[in-house]
C-alpha cells in the first residue's frame, strides 16, 4: 500500500436524469477519522452511508464533504396560484382603496402574500429516490478516489523526505560510533588524567577507591547501547516506509524513540565531539518527527 499524507482535496460532478450532483471533499491532519458533512435539505438520509464510506476508506484525517444538488428547470414543479383566494384579496384591496384611500394593490404584492402562490415540491417515487441516492454515492466514490490520489501524491513526496531524514540520522549515528574519543585508549587517557588531577589536589583520597569510581564512570559513559538502538530504529523506520499503508502512528512512536536515544547519548557523552554530534542528531530527529505528523 502507498503512503498517504493526511491533506488533500478533490471534486467530482455527475448528472442523473436532469439533476446535477457535485461533491467537494478535503482532508487535513487529524488523530483519527473525523467527518463533517454539508448536505442539502432533504438529503440528510445519506449521512450515515457517507460517514461509513469515509471511515472504511481512510485511517486518519479530519474530513469535510460538501454535496451540491441542482435541479434542471424542467424537473421543477410549476407554481400553483390559488385563484379564488387571489380574487378575494384583490376585491378586499379595491374596497380598502375606495373607502380609505390606500394605495392600489399591485400584482407582485398580492402574489407575495402567503397562500396565494404555492410551489409544491416534485413528488418522487421510492424507486426514483433510491436511484438518485445511488448516483450520489457513485459520485462520492469518484471524489474519494481523487482525494486518495491527492493524498498518495503528497505521501510519496513525504516518503522521500522522511527517507532522507532517516539517512541523516544513520549518518550521525555512525559518526558518533566512529568518533576517536570513543576509542579505549582515548577514554583511558582522559580518565587517567582526571584521576591524576584529583590525586594531586588531595593526598587523602583513596587511590583504589578512586580508580573503582573512575571505572564505573567510564562504563556509565559508554554509548554503545544507544548507538545499537539507534541503528535498530533506523532499520525499523526504513521497513515501515517501504511497507507503506497507514504507518503514521508507528513512525511517530519511532520518532519518540529516536529522541530518547539522542537525549541519552548527549547526557552520557564525555567528549565535546560526541556531544556536538548528539545535538545534530536531536535536530535531525525533530525534523523527522515534524514531517511524520503529516502522514496517515
Amino acid at each position: 500500500m502507498n503512503l498517504q499524507s493526511m491533506t488533500g482535496f478533490a471534486r467530482a460532478v455527475a448528472e442523473h436524469h436532469g439533476t446535477s450532483i457535485a461533491w467537494e471533499v478535503k482532508s487535513v491532519n487529524g488523530k483519527s477519522v473525523e467527518v463533517r458533512l454539508r448536505l442539502p435539505q432533504g438529503f440528510e438520509r445519506l449521512e450515515p452511508a457517507v460517514r461509513q464510506t469515509l471511515q472504511k476508506r481512510f485511517a486518519r484525517g479530519n474530513f469535510q464533504a460538501t454535496l451540491t444538488i441542482g435541479r434542471a428547470a424542467g424537473a421543477q414543479a410549476q407554481p400553483v396560484v390559488n385563484e379564488a383566494f387571489l380574487k378575494d384579496l384583490a376585491g378586499l384591496a379595491k374596497r380598502l382603496q375606495e373607502q380609505f384611500g390606500v394605495a392600489p394593490a399591485t400584482a407582485d404584492g398580492l402574489l407575495s402574500l402567503r397562500g396565494v402562490l404555492d410551489s409544491p415540491e416534485t413528488v418522487e417515487t421510492e424507486e426514483a429516490r433510491a436511484a438518485l441516492d445511488t448516483a450520489i454515492m457513485a459520485a462520492l466514490d469518484v471524489a474519494l478516489k481523487g482525494l486518495e490520489q491527492a493524498r498518495q501524491n503528497e505521501g510519496a513526496a513525504l516518503a522521500l523526505l522522511l527517507s532522507g531524514q532517516i539517512d541523516a540520522i544513520e549518518a550521525l549515528t555512525l559518526r558518533a560510533e566512529a568518533d576517536p574519543s570513543r576509542e579505549t585508549a582515548a577514554i583511558r587517557e582522559r580518565i587517567a588524567e582526571q584521576v591524576r588531577l584529583l590525586m594531586d589536589a588531595s593526598a587523602n583520597l583513596d587511590a583504589s577507591r578512586l580508580h573503582m569510581e573512575a571505572a564505573f564512570l567510564a562504563t556509565k559513559a559508554d554509548i554503545r547501547e544507544e548507538i545499537d538502538r539507534l541503528k535498530t530504529h533506523v532499520a525499523s523506520g526504513r521497513a515501515l516506509l517501504q511497507g507503506g499503508g497507514a504507518v503514521g502512528r508507528k513512525l511517530d512512536f519511532l520518532a519518540q524513540e529516536f529522541n530518547r536515544e539522542s537525549n541519552t547519548l548527549c547526557s552520557k557523552s564525555n567528549a565535546a565531539a560526541v556531544t556536538a554530534i548528539g545535538l545534530e542528531l536531536k535536530a535531525a530527529v525533530d525534523q523527522f518527527r515534524e514531517q511524520v505528523q503529516n502522514l496517515e
